[in-house]
């Protein structure tokens, strides 16, 4: 009797951290270098920052923490003339968490029909009823948001603009990498993120002061990683000697570092991440070709580094399940409507809000990484084809 083939899982995401990268990084270890963040941040921060084009990048401990800092190096920089600020309803917990963790007034904004990000007219509608100071964006799934409307409505407003582009390293518009469109931009290289150092995240900005305020920020407050310039200003303003200046501290800070271990891993993935983009383009390419009765996620996005593809399902239970028989992963569409997860509602009530809504009752994405084959997308999307129902997003 034949012994029938498997099929192989289909996994969320893969490794991106490869054998041979291993030995480089065991070689590297082995050889006696320092592990805690010294010159190989250093060097993973300036070629990040030559990657995506900007003038500063900042290595974390994680994307989340990118976030955080962010928010609160603005907070400390005095560039925020209230505590105002709106956030995606279609994000990640950490994207509004720090907002709430450091007193913000949020306000949630509705998401965009097609490209799941802001809605212009609910965002233009906040704006004008709350006069917020900043807004933070998410590129869901690495789609560009409407970004020449929404920075005409944050200069018209006088709103900063920040980005969470965890989902949309390698995404370009308007001939810039997402990320470096606002004030400040952040990503993470969690394990599930386009690339990974394990654990790690990185913030890049344009602004020299800024990135002043979070150099000292992700490392207590002191002043050790300063520009020479910015930290004797420090010492004299402050009337601090030589003997005191390792330990003074000028910003309630944190320990947002991560290590020159994971900043190894970060140099050696970076080298890999345009075909890594590459991949996951063409796979979205396919997905969209295979499930055109299915809601298409379209956005102005020249270069999509595509996170997973997203769409709509009427009877998301049973597309799961069916999924899951054959041992392809799905999940949420990140996490539906962050206005109706508990830690929001047990502060604020619920925030109904239609598109997102929609997204936290019907969304569902499906696997994309660089080590799918063009065979595997075809195999998901004939399974998902093969029982879901789709629900259509109303664009009007």
């Amino acid at each position: 009797m034949p012994i029938l083939k498997k099929n192989k899982p289909i996994f969320l995401a893969d490794d991106t951290i490869t054998q041979p990268d291993l030995h480089e990084l065991s070689n590297w270890i082995l050889a006696g270098n320092r592990l805690t963040k010294a010159s190989q941040t250093i060097a993973f921060e300036e070629e990040f920052r030559e990657w995506m084009g900007s003038r500063h990048a900042i290595f974390t401990n994680s994307g989340s923490s990118s976030n955080l800092l962010m928010i609160y190096a603005l907070k400390e920089a005095g560039a925020l003339r209230n505590l105002k600020v709106i956030a995606p309803a279609v994000s990640w917990v950490t994207t509004v968490s720090p907002l709430m963790q450091f007193g913000f007034d949020i306000s949630l904004c509705d998401s965009d029909p097609v490209n799941l990000g802001l809605d212009l007219n609910h965002l233009e509608y906040l704006c004008k009823t709350e006069r917020p100071s900043l807004l933070i964006l998410v590129h869901v799934l690495g789609h560009a948001n409407h970004l020449d409307q929404i920075k005409e409505i944050c200069m018209r407003w006088d709103v900063h603009l920040i980005e969470d582009s965890c989902e949309a390293l390698g995404s370009t518009s308007g001939g810039k990498k997402l990320g470096s469109h606002g004030l400040a931009g952040s990503f993470s290289f969690y394990y599930g993120h386009h690339i990974s150092t394990i654990e790690g995240g990185m913030v890049v900005t344009d602004d020299d002061e800024l990135h002043q305020i979070m150099l000292s920020l992700r490392s207590h407050g002191w002043s050790r990683d300063l520009s020479k310039e910015k930290r004797n200003n420090l010492t004299s303003e402050n009337n601090i000697d030589e003997f005191r200046n390792l330990y003074t501290f000028y910003y309630p800070g944190f320990n947002l570092r991560s290590t020159d271990l994971q900043a190894f891993i970060g140099r050696t993935q970076l080298k890999k991440l345009n075909k890594i983009v590459a991949c996951r383009e063409r796979n979205f390419g396919l997905y969209k070709a295979s499930l055109s009765d299915y809601f298409i996620q379209e956005s102005p996005t020249e270069t999509l580094s595509s996170f997973a593809y997203g769409t709509f399902v009427k009877n998301r239970l049973e597309v799961f399940n069916k999924l899951k028989a054959e041992q392809i992963e799905c999940r949420p569409l990140i996490c539906g409507n962050i206005g109706r997860h508990p830690f929001w509602t047990r502060v604020n009530g619920h925030c109904d809000l239609k598109n997102a809504d929609i997204v936290h009752d019907y969304g569902i994405y499906l696997p994309n990484h660089h080590n799918m084959l063009p065979s595997d997308v075809e195999r998901v999307a004939e399974v998902f084809s093969s029982i879901a129902q789709p629900f259509i997003l109303d664009s009007k």
